[in-house]
């Protein structure tokens, strides 16, 4: 595996790959990898000839209450899981590679970036349209593989992508999650114990407003306030949003009919999680 942290050498290496025929996979992460992470490489080392994983923190999609300088970063255990799943080249970049003095060109999906995460945490997804374009143009993947925990910023790559005629394939991955059904994810480590155990509130009331569907409720407001209640019954929880959308397009639905995105955000201490489902009627 070779660690790359020039784009200049980035894209020679994905060029000359691409001259021989070869099929490059791509997945971005801001590293500290998990289960979730490793899912996706493996993916993506089944749908390419050569597999390029970024680890890049990117400091346009964090707030300025965000936690981008304390985002847990490990880079040697990064490294040592990133050989094991194959990957070819590790890419690298410093913020000061990714964004010169200078720069000041941005990507904005304006529809899809605008409720749920986009609400409650402006210019995000301006901030992750950008630096994915970024990436696509140095790196040059026939495809890239997305997790669907992060479905709303799936839905906004995939706008990208169709309205800027960009020649690379989007496939999504299932939400990989723990044994007790948390949704893997690098902030995870931030929760205590006892944090920990409310968290899971996050998981159960995804299962329990698929219940209620399948026994026939329809009406979005109930299963809102059913969901949300149960969230509040535990300690450390604090609702950021509990949406049910159109999952191709995010429009708000007041009654289930087909299939629903039900999206929920919320913070358990100072953790922000976010966790969604598609809820089906048999």
């Amino acid at each position: 595996m070779e660690i790359v942290t020039s784009i200049e050498k980035m894209t020679q290496i994905s060029l000359k790959w691409r001259k021989e025929g070869q099929k490059i996979a791509f997945v971005p992460t801001m590293g500290y990898f998990h289960e979730g992470h490793l899912s996706l490489m493996r993916l993506a080392r089944k749908k390419g000839d050569r597999l390029v994983v970024s680890v890049f923190v990117n400091p346009t999609q964090f707030g300025p209450q965000e936690d981008f300088e304390k985002y847990p970063r490990d880079k040697k255990r990064d490294i040592e899981l990133a050989k094991k799943e194959g990957v070819d080249v590790l890419f690298c970049p410093s913020k000061e590679e990714m964004y010169p003095p200078e720069y000041q060109t941005y990507v904005e999906v304006t529809e899809l970036s605008r409720p749920l995460c986009g609400e409650s945490r402006p210019g995000h997804f301006r901030g992750v349209a950008t630096v994915v374009l970024k990436l696509f143009n140095i790196i040059r993947p026939h495809l890239a593989v997305f997790g669907e925990k992060d479905y709303q910023q799936l839905l906004v790559i995939k706008k990208v992508v169709q309205d800027l005629n960009l020649s690379v394939e989007i496939v999504s991955h299932p939400i990989v999650r723990e044994i007790d059904g948390l949704a893997m994810s690098s902030r995870n480590v931030y929760l205590s114990s006892e944090e920990r155990k409310s968290a899971l509130s996050l998981f159960k009331s995804l299962k329990l407003a698929q219940e209620l569907v399948k026994k026939g409720e329809r009406n979005s407001d109930k299963i809102r306030k059913i969901v949300r209640d149960f969230i509040l019954s535990h300690p450390y929880t604090k609702i950021d949003y509990i949406e049910l959308r159109d999952p191709k397009n995010l429009i708000e639905k007041k009654e289930i009919s087909g299939p629903t995105l039900l999206a929920i955000a919320i913070f358990v201490g100072q953790t922000r999680l976010i966790d969604n489902i598609i809820l089906e009627i048999d």
